[in-house]
């Protein structure tokens, strides 16, 4: 899958498995913290409406909705939205019927499925508190792979057989409800340090059963998630897979070993990996820079033979048709510029000269 000079740009339409895309720029998962904590835990209110309908406006081809939880203890914060209750699955189907009716060109929507695992129970970063969210003031007693805290957080329990096996459980009963909200695709979230990251790397799992101790161990539950969520979804639906692909430390995972499980996820289902990096542990230093990810996106393109999408501070057009047509993937996610501007993708086919067609209520703001 080495790039060359017909590899397709930003406009060039994709398909995964059903689902037809109008273009490559998407929207990245980010979280919202907006959730009402008290009266409405989980649930998608109307700042997600309008925070996700925009990029529906402005263009995008697909949104991938914030981590969403497979249950209460795996949000990241109380603010958090999930899909383990029924009320939370007609808020989102709310939110993915208003998307497909007002998008500028055949908008689809996917719901990212998380489980913070250690990382969870936390304070948003805007809110007045710091670090683990007391369980008096409406936190809870998280869960990992070991006993062991992420840096000055609350210390975790360590998932038993039973509690592992919960888990994979409440991924495919969320799967079953994004497909009942009216989801286009799912995206199961293995990165940035949550549960499933913490399974897969070395730094975090010192587990020495059958979850932990080896390669093939650690990587045991991602795959068996993608496999219990492959089975009750749809043939047709796309599945994608987040994943850390370096952990920026020594010892962690690196290009090779998220290639090989990025081959393996491939095998079992996964259409697409969305290739980021970091999160794992509190020490790693990043070099964070415009692009700074999308050579592990060409890389495990490559070595593990299977579409990848590149994010990372890609900003503009010209980045993003870049990193396209020099092959080093297959789509990109867009996040802090459609923050700052939810029209990005109207603006940048004006850049790149390509005939998109916008919503006509936007006619006016062609350039004369």
């Amino acid at each position: 899958m080495s790039g060359h000079a017909a590899a397709p740009g930003l406009f060039d339409p994709m398909v995964l498995r059903g689902l037809e895309l109008s273009h490559r720029g998407w929207v990245a998962a980010m979280c919202q913290y907006s959730a009402d904590a008290v009266n409405a835990p989980g649930v998608p209110n109307d700042w997600h409406l309008m925070h996700l309908g925009s990029f529906a406006a402005g263009g995008a081809a697909l949104i991938i909705t914030e981590a969403t939880a497979v249950s209460p203890e795996g949000r990241i914060s109380p603010q958090d939205t999930g899909l383990y209750t029924p009320e939370q699955v007609g808020a989102w189907r709310r939110i993915t019927d208003f998307v497909h009716r007002h998008s500028a060109v055949d908008t689809k929507i996917g719901v990212q499925l998380a489980h913070a695992g250690r990382k969870a129970s936390t304070y948003p970063p805007f809110a007045a508190g710091r670090g683990s969210v007391p369980v008096d003031d409406g936190g809870w007693q998280t869960v990992g792979p070991t006993a062991e805290a992420f840096g000055r957080y609350a210390a975790p329990a360590a998932l038993d057989e039973a509690g592992i096996r919960q888990v994979i459980a409440d991924f495919a009963q969320a799967a079953e409800r994004a497909v009942e909200a009216g989801f286009d695709t799912i995206e199961i979230h293995a990165a940035h340090g949550y549960l499933l990251h913490q399974f897969l790397t070395p730094l975090v799992n010192t587990r020495t059963d059958g979850w932990g101790g080896s390669e093939e161990a650690r990587n045991r539950l991602t795959l068996e998630v993608i496999d219990a969520v492959r089975a009750v979804i749809p043939d047709s639906m796309p599945l994608l897979l987040r994943i850390s692909a370096t952990d920026w430390m020594p010892g962690g995972l690196d290009e090779h070993s998220s290639a090989r499980l990025a081959a393996e996820a491939g095998r079992r289902g996964v259409d697409l990996v969305d290739v980021s990096t970091g999160g794992a542990v509190p020490a790693a230093a990043i070099p964070v820079a415009p692009g700074y990810q999308t050579g592990f996106a060409e890389s495990i393109r490559a070595d593990a033979g299977i579409p990848t999408a590149a994010v990372g501070l890609i900003r503009s057009a010209a980045e993003a048709e870049e990193t396209l047509r020099g092959g080093r993937a297959d789509a990109v996610l867009i996040g802090r510029a459609a923050l700052s501007d939810p029209h990005w993708w109207l603006h940048a086919a004006e850049e790149l000269d390509v005939k998109l067609p916008w919503a006509p209520q936007y006619e006016r703001a062609r350039p004369a």
